[in-house]
């Protein structure tokens, strides 16, 4: 149902009871008493049924038609995700209580600078850098947030990927600078860095450099996809999906049905879930094909995740993708008995597909680049890139996918990734 359908004067014009659904999700209830309200209906399960459930947003004197919609276009994204509506809504008007959430400012920031962004995925990229890092942030109030709250948000990511983490301490800064500037919120903004932050974390210039992720040698990758096939866990055929696509882990475990064009051979990964926010087209061989249809039986929803984790609608950890590469890559089910050699990781995957590709093959640098998805640094060579490559990577990607099906000796020991 297309949203849409009320408009402030027929909502004012309006009078006898009842539920009226403006679309997507969201109706305005009227009670006999005159009193108007907005409600998000939506399925619930409860005792391993679906059922209807409403859920109150608030009455029309302080929520607005405009609100309302955006409001209920938040938690139909939350429900999409497996998240549980009432559960957020709890918590936000926990943090109301207090002043505005931040993810409401957050929205209203957005909004008042779109316009002045020259690339219009900008707005989906600050969206989704502070709902992936921030999401504790979310539900609280402006007003409560404060240095031990911004710190907590960063830490766990400051020395990991630095130039994420400092991006999104600008843009936790410029919401709460936003709040004040709207008077909803007083006093120093507890995300500035000069004289503030700076006094507690080291400098992204000064963080250690990041070590690169230990990768399995291109030339015995078909020894870890064998000992993969060997395992029978969601996990160990997502990682040889990953493997095979040259993806990251995140755009693996989230992949979804409705990404997936088995006609085409085709998997498109949407902007949101990217790291330079544009969508990606990954040609699938013919073995990664064979793991999508042998997942096809968990399907549950044509959006459902592909391969789904523990929790319903909860995709994979990454942790479960790394125990899943720790057993095939020394036959143990723990990372604790590689401790006296570098372990490979599931993102140095990625370099061991780049690897292979500068070292046992003929194809264009632009091709392999295209398939790791890396965004060209060269402004004015990007200028003129204009193609994605498909047709080449499809090539490149069947190459792949023949290389890492080769019989190895599966039985080797633990494959070394340097000589001891």
């Amino acid at each position: 149902m297309a949203a849409g359908k009320l408009n402030t004067l027929t909502i004012r014009r309006m009078t006898k009871p009842g539920n009226y659904p403006d679309g997507g999700n969201l109706y305005l209830r009227i009670t006999a008493s005159g009193g108007k309200s907005w409600a998000f209906r939506y399925k619930r399960r409860i005792a391993g049924e679906d059922k209807s459930t409403w859920l109150g947003l608030g009455s029309l004197d302080v929520m607005t038609l405009a609100e309302a919609r955006q409001r209920a276009h938040e938690l139909r994204r939350l429900k999409h995700r497996g998240g549980d509506p009432k559960a957020d809504e709890r918590a936000r008007r926990a943090g109301h209580a207090g002043g505005r959430p931040f993810s409401e400012v957050m929205t209203l920031y957005i909004e008042a600078h779109r316009a002045g962004w020259r690339n219009p995925k900008h707005a989906a990229q600050w969206r989704a850098t502070l709902e992936q890092h921030a999401a504790r942030l979310l539900p609280l109030s402006v007003t409560a947030i404060d240095t031990n709250a911004v710190l907590a948000v960063l830490r766990p990511i400051w020395n990991e990927i630095p130039e994420t983490a400092s991006r999104l301490r600008g843009r936790i800064e410029a919401v709460l600078d936003y709040a004040a500037a709207r008077g909803w919120r007083v006093g120093e903004n507890p995300a500035r860095w000069r004289g503030h932050l700076d006094k507690l974390m080291p400098a992204k210039a000064k963080v250690a450099a990041v070590e690169h992720h230990a990768a399995v040698p291109w030339q015995d990758i078909g020894r870890v996809m064998a000992r993969l096939s060997e395992s029978k866990g969601t996990a160990a055929r997502c990682l040889q999906f990953l493997i095979l696509t040259a993806a990251r882990s995140g755009e693996a475990r989230g992949a979804r049905w409705n990404e997936i064009d088995f006609d085409a051979a085709l998997w498109t990964v949407p902007a949101e879930r990217m790291k330079a926010g544009k969508p990606h087209r990954v040609p699938l061989s013919e073995p990664a094909l064979a793991i999508l249809r042998e997942m096809l039986p968990l399907k549950r929803r044509p959006d459902a995740l592909v391969f789904p984790g523990g929790r319903p609608g909860s995709p994979l950890s990454d942790v479960a993708l790394s125990k899943a590469l720790a057993v095939a890559y020394g036959g143990h089910d723990t990372m604790d008995t590689m401790d006296t050699m570098p372990r490979p990781t599931v993102h140095g995957m990625r370099s061991t597909f780049r690897d292979w590709c500068a070292e046992a093959t003929a194809f264009p640098r632009e091709t392999a680049e295209a398939a790791l998805a890396h965004s060209n640094r060269d402004k004015t060579e990007a200028a003129y890139a204009r193609s994605d490559h498909l047709d080449k990577r499809r090539a490149l990607m069947t190459a792949w996918a023949e290389h890492c099906l080769r019989s190895p000796d599966a039985t080797a020991d633990v494959l070394p990734l340097r000589k001891q």
